[in-house]
């Protein structure tokens, strides 16, 4: 758990999911408004705690169904010469390591290569996947309402060159004492720093929450 997170924050987001879980499997009709409730009153205290309005927030948590689990993203650490593939992010400008949200029907291996590819223009081929961590429990900011589990993936430059793209501004390569801005609600230092660890020491176990 994230010391900085809010506790609101932690509250709506299980709230979220006790409502949505019930709503998905109850069959008695009071309940189901019962946990429209719990839904509604998760709502009220993202809307409370974010500033956003109530509306929006409860048309989000209704687009949500079935069994409520964490959301599945991908992170790529590729080396060449020492230095890691950063990507610069469009929309806020800072730098980050490649990657986003996993697609339906890629196993993640093919989820990270992709993100490679579309973010930097490099081929890429995932070699090992180093890390497995909990989104609320790694430093970023604590501005989200999902809870995230992101796999990072040690990953071998295969071909390609540097591109943009339409999220991504530049692509560079950047040592370890010498890392730009970073995008915090996408990659943090620690994570980058221990990425460079598993690349110099390929027989580590991944690590986990």
């Amino acid at each position: 758990m994230s010391a900085d997170e809010p506790q609101w924050l932690r509250i709506a987001r299980e709230l979220r999911a006790i409502a949505q879980t019930g709503l998905a499997f109850t069959t008695d009709r009071f309940d189901r408004l019962r946990y429209e409730r719990v839904r509604e009153l998760a709502a009220s205290m993202l809307a409370q705690g974010s500033g956003e309005h109530f509306d929006v927030i409860i048309e989000i948590l209704r687009e949500g169904w079935g069994y409520a689990t964490p959301k599945v993203a991908v992170r790529a650490a590729a080396f060449v010469d020492g230095r890691v593939l950063l990507v610069r992010e469009i929309s806020d400008g800072q730098w980050t390591l490649p990657g986003g949200w996993c697609d339906v029907n890629q196993s993640a291996a093919e989820c990270v290569v992709r993100e490679v590819a579309e973010e930097s223009g490099f081929e890429a081929r995932a070699v090992k996947l180093a890390a497995v961590r909990n989104y609320q429990r790694s430093a970023h900011p604590p501005r989200n309402v999902d809870s995230i589990y992101t796999m990072f993936f040690i990953c071998e430059i295969t071909g390609g060159a540097a591109r943009a793209s339409d999220e991504t501004s530049e692509v560079a390569f950047f040592p370890r004492d010498a890392l730009p801005p970073l995008s915090l609600g996408r990659t943090t230092d620690a994570q980058i720093d221990r990425m460079f660890h598993h690349a110099q020491h390929p027989e580590l176990a991944a690590d986990f929450d």
